[in-house]
């Protein structure tokens, strides 16, 4: 849910108290949660993508992969693993290393891990993360990267300016 978060202060027991102003009702949750403890995550906003970009990137993926004979699966994961900015090293103990992994690949087929050299007793992984929870800025670099890659195989793409409405679908949304 978008907020904004407008006060923080401290009550007389040195507790936090943060303010913020919901864009949605809030009201039903919050008969239902008042007086529980509940989990909190704060983070900035960032828009989503638009699931017609999502629908085309599919579509560069399925050409590319008559084109390649790669598994459409293998095309998407690659294009994962190229583009910056949906990845991030964790350190892990040898011991967990290969639960660590099976968790995070069950998230999505864009959910994958990369095993890097370490000190002793932890490994470093790189994790990725799938398109599912991609912003606009991140599935925007993901279809350019398939759009040069079926490019270069002779696959015919959506015009530039036609890609670009794509990508900036969601924003449009969000104004309107």
């Amino acid at each position: 849910m978008k907020a904004r978060l407008t006060e923080l202060t401290f009550t007389l027991t040195g507790k936090q108290r943060l303010v913020l102003e919901l864009e949605d009702d809030f009201r039903k949750k919050f008969a239902e949660l008042k007086d529980h403890d509940v989990r909190v995550e704060v983070k900035k906003w960032r828009k989503k993508r638009s699931l017609d970009a999502n629908a085309y990137a599919w579509v560069l993926i399925d050409k590319i992969a008559q084109a390649t004979g790669v598994p459409k699966t293998e095309v998407y994961r690659q294009a994962v693993r190229e583009i910056g900015g949906v990845s991030d090293i964790v350190a892990v103990p040898d011991n967990a290393v290969d639960k660590f992994r099976e968790g995070w690949s069950k998230q999505g087929i864009g959910w994958q891990t990369e095993i890097l050299d370490s000190k002793p007793g932890y490994k470093r992984i790189v994790v990725y993360y799938g398109s599912s929870i991609y912003d606009t800025k991140q599935m925007s670099a993901l279809i350019d990267s398939l759009v040069q890659e079926a490019q270069a195989l002779g696959i015919e793409t959506l015009p530039p300016a036609e890609i670009a409405r794509l990508n900036s679908q969601w924003e449009e949304r969000q104004v309107g």
